[in-house]
């Protein structure tokens, strides 16, 4: 269908979760739909951050209704705390696995001993999908799981066949980090095919959003918020913008299990269906199991597909 990200479909009576949504791509996605119509809960580590977006939303849409659930993507039990809270509700239409600490060190470490950006980005997400998966498949909820890429995965492939390997770079981490997101987004995928579940896996990216285009939120982004130079910015989008490849595949009746939405110009634009890469979509099915087996061993959780 034509998708039209400044006109959303009535949302009224929708639940979606979104984590890293005090600020950033997470609070925009987060913001859009409420203004639909959405009941939205936002997932982040700071209570004080969350209330400040929960009341610039509803400065915004006075009748939004929002949540807060404090989660640390960096601490294993948080995330287990976290998932609990979002399962108790009576229903979840979509969950946004956006947020994780943009700290490119090779060295810094979760909680629970993992390499910072691999742990946050793509274990940490794991374990949350872990802890809601059970409610929602025992009440046959219609649940979309969103999981946000990068275009760097296509851009610089990377193998993950070993896990336990450090890469030399923090960018190089991040990458890693989301091209274990794709291989275990659309394992993901063709499990609840086989399954039979009436859930969705979809993979997006943002394209490249960045501080100077962002519009002014008070609190979320104007002078009291650090801000980020970026090399790209006069090809760039605003952070808002950023959010619309999650969003569509969060709130588009006809997004589809197994699919992947991103700017159609690549690095900014509206959010179109762009066909998967086959070294994430499509790998050995040997090594996406063993990937999968590995990544939920890490996280410390069973899936139950």
């Amino acid at each position: 269908m034509n998708w039209n990200p400044h006109r959303l479909p009535d949302l009224t009576g929708h639940v979606y979760a979104i984590t890293g949504a005090s600020g950033g791509i997470g609070y925009f996605a987060a913001e859009q739909l409420a203004a639909a119509g959405a009941e939205v809960v936002l997932a982040s580590r700071s209570a004080e951050k969350l209330a400040q977006a929960s009341a610039v939303i509803r400065e915004l849409a006075p009748d939004a209704i929002t949540h807060h659930v404090r989660v640390d993507l960096t601490s294993l039990s948080s995330i287990t705390d976290a998932a609990a809270q979002i399962a108790a509700r009576p229903r979840l239409d979509g969950i946004f696995l956006n947020g994780g600490p943009m700290q490119f060190s090779r060295k810094a470490r979760t909680e629970d001993g993992l390499p910072l950006i691999v742990g946050a980005h793509a274990v940490a997400n794991v374990a949350l999908v872990a802890g809601v998966l059970p409610s929602v498949i025992a009440t046959g909820q219609s649940t979309r799981i969103v999981h946000a890429s990068t275009g760097f995965v296509h851009q610089f492939p990377t193998s993950v066949a070993d896990l336990d390997a450090t890469p030399r770079t923090g960018l190089g981490a991040y990458i890693t980090a989301k091209t274990i997101t794709e291989v275990f987004a659309f394992e993901l995928d063709r499990r609840i095919r086989r399954a039979g579940l009436p859930l969705a896996s979809i993979v997006t990216r943002p394209g490249v959003g960045v501080d100077a285009k962002t519009p002014h939120r008070t609190g979320i982004r104007d002078k009291t918020v650090p801000y980020r130079r970026n090399p790209f910015t006069p090809w760039a989008q605003g952070k808002d913008a950023a959010a619309w490849s999650g969003v569509r595949a969060l709130a588009d009746p006809h997004a589809q299990s197994g699919e992947y939405y991103a700017p159609v110009g690549g690095v900014r634009g509206a959010p179109v269906r762009i066909e998967p890469d086959p070294r994430t979509a499509a790998p050995p099915q040997d090594s996406a199991a063993e990937l999968w087996r590995r990544v939920t061993e890490m996280a410390g959780a069973e899936l139950p597909l």
